[in-house]
């Protein structure tokens, strides 16, 4: 998520109040260093060598006043320049003591205020440090003049100082353009930041609603991340899915003879419980090891493709079932009216090509008005078991031999959502083409349900015992007015599937067994109703 500008000026604020924590730390470092030797050791130093009982009372006031600074930034966290003024003001004024203290310039304790000037620059990014170094060198300078007029010192000692005063001015002139280089990083830290986390956002938007699924993989096959569409393509159910073999055995195996090629390839796989049939491409590693992994749905490419080449035919039939009502009635009526005439083997050969092929007319005419209908679905809760006593009840009254060659095997409480109008047609169709190449046995057609607890699926089947369906024509089963019966229109199958997608459900065309094996996946449905009986 990108950071207001007021959020960010907190940030800064806050990174400067934890440098100056530290610097002032590091203050009640050394001041508590000082005073400690001082107070504890016996034998004679080099520091505090000239007056020592003035420098313990400053390392001591040192540490009280390091102390102070260290609470009062923390409980009062205003004023910042005011309070990093004050403290390094202390340090020069109580280092130039405890240097006085311990013979001058000479002792080495000037060092001490270069480090001062350097962690000033630092944390106050650079302000007011040339003050603080004219400070420092004033008092250093006045200190050797006190030393020169009351205590007899060496006027050449002045050089010495002078030294170091351009010393202090060269460290404070080398960390003010130190801080300004952090600074200006700084800055271009944060925009880079800035685009980086919006680039981010971007690209995490894009990914998750992507049509397509990308899976992050590493080399040993462990899936760093993945969007939700990779996960519904192939069927993942797990909560935290963590390699290719929650996903996919297939596809993982698939992976670990791609791995190692270093080229592009791709594959298309069939993922198991769902039928669905996906295109994989695999993209080698990069330099930090991980591989892309793209999963593409075949099916949907075919229905964007199918969809394409249906636009005209949409039109088309529109127009087509319009014209061909008018002179089908005609066509009925005429042939009633022959019917009436005399008796005769022409007359009755003439009568009924001109009923049979009215008759296919109107089914044509009805199943493309059906197909117009695909997106006019009023889903309800059906009860499997139910739905299919009533059809076969149905269906003995018009053909009780037909009804007898037909299993059912569907347990009772099996809930669906789905529009009845719709499930009707689509198990009256799938019915029809099962009896037509069936045998003659009882039983000769099963129905079955299966269900799938780890996958949350659901699933019908409807498999007949005849020849079944040939390879040279499975791909083509589901394609509109595609037929190998002169008198069908070839549509059927095709509406079939059309309903099942309008319904949230698929219909695939699984190995025959030993006829043509045909499965409707429906779309995960919890039946509330029952659960809350159950819990009540």
């Amino acid at each position: 998520m990108a950071r207001t500008p007021s959020a960010i000026q907190d940030l800064n604020n806050q990174a400067r109040w934890r440098l100056l924590s530290y610097f002032s730390w590091y203050r009640l470092i050394v001041a508590g260093f000082f005073f400690g030797v001082m107070l504890l050791s016996s034998r004679p130093l080099n520091i505090g060598s000239q007056e020592p009982r003035l420098f313990l009372w400053t390392s001591g006031i040192y540490v009280i006043l390091s102390i102070v600074a260290l609470v009062g930034e923390t409980r009062w966290r205003k004023a910042f320049d005011l309070q990093l003024s004050a403290q390094v003001m202390a340090d020069i004024i109580c280092l130039t003591l405890m240097l006085y203290a311990s013979g001058g310039a000479k002792s080495g304790m000037a060092m001490m205020l270069i480090v001062v000037l350097v962690g000033a620059a630092l944390v106050g990014q650079g302000r007011l440090v040339l003050f603080y170094a004219a400070a420092a060198s004033l008092l250093l300078l006045a200190e050797q003049a006190w030393r020169v007029a009351f205590l007899q010192g060496d006027a050449g000692d002045f050089f010495y100082t002078g030294l170091t005063c351009i010393g202090l001015f060269g460290s404070a002139i080398a960390a003010r353009l130190l801080a300004n280089r952090m600074i200006a990083n700084e800055e271009l830290a944060r925009r880079r930041g800035i685009e980086l986390a919006d680039q981010l956002r971007i690209n995490e938007r894009v990914i998750r609603d992507m049509q397509d699924g990308v899976l992050v993989v590493d080399v040993e096959g462990s899936v760093r991340q993945c969007n939700p569409r990779a996960r519904a393509l192939l069927g993942c159910t797990l909560a935290h899915p963590r390699s290719l073999e929650d996903f996919s055995p297939l596809l993982a195996e698939e992976f670990r003879l791609r791995k190692t090629r270093g080229i592009e390839s791709e594959r298309v796989i069939q993922v198991p419980w769902t039928g669905r049939d996906v295109r994989v491409r695999f993209l080698p590693p990069g330099e930090g090891g991980n591989a892309l992994i793209f999963v593409e749905d075949v099916g949907r490419l075919q229905q964007e493709a199918r969809q394409v080449k249906l636009a005209a035919l949409g039109r088309l039939t529109a127009n087509l079932a319009h014209e061909i009502r008018n002179p089908l009635s005609a066509i009925s009526h005429a042939a009633e009216l022959l019917a009436d005439e005399p008796p005769g083997k022409g007359v009755e050969r003439l009568t009924r090509i001109i009923i049979d092929n009215a008759q296919r007319l109107n089914r044509l005419v009805s199943e493309v008005v059906e197909l117009g209908r695909r997106d006019r679905v009023n889903p309800e809760t059906i009860e499997l078991g139910e739905f299919f006593r009533h059809y076969l009840d149905e269906r003995s009254l018009q053909d009780a031999g037909s009804a007898e060659r037909i299993a059912i095997e569907v347990p009772a409480g099996r809930f669906v959502r789905f529009d009845r109008g719709h499930l009707h047609r689509i198990i009256a169709n799938l019915l029809d083409n099962a009896l037509r190449y069936a045998s003659q046995s009882r039983g000769a057609v099963r129905v079955w349900f299966e269900e799938s607890p780890a996958q949350d699926r659901l699933s019908l089947h409807i498999v007949d015992d005849g020849k079944g369906i040939d390879e040279t024509e499975r791909d083509r089963v589901f394609e509109p007015f595609f037929t190998t019966r002169s008198s069908g229109t070839g549509l059927g199958l095709y509406i079939a599937r059309e309903l099942c997608e309008a319904n949230g459900a698929r219909l695939f065309l699984l190995e025959n067994a030993p006829g043509a094996h045909f499965c409707i996946s429906f779309a995960p449905f919890r039946n509330e109703t029952a659960e809350t009986s159950v819990q009540a």
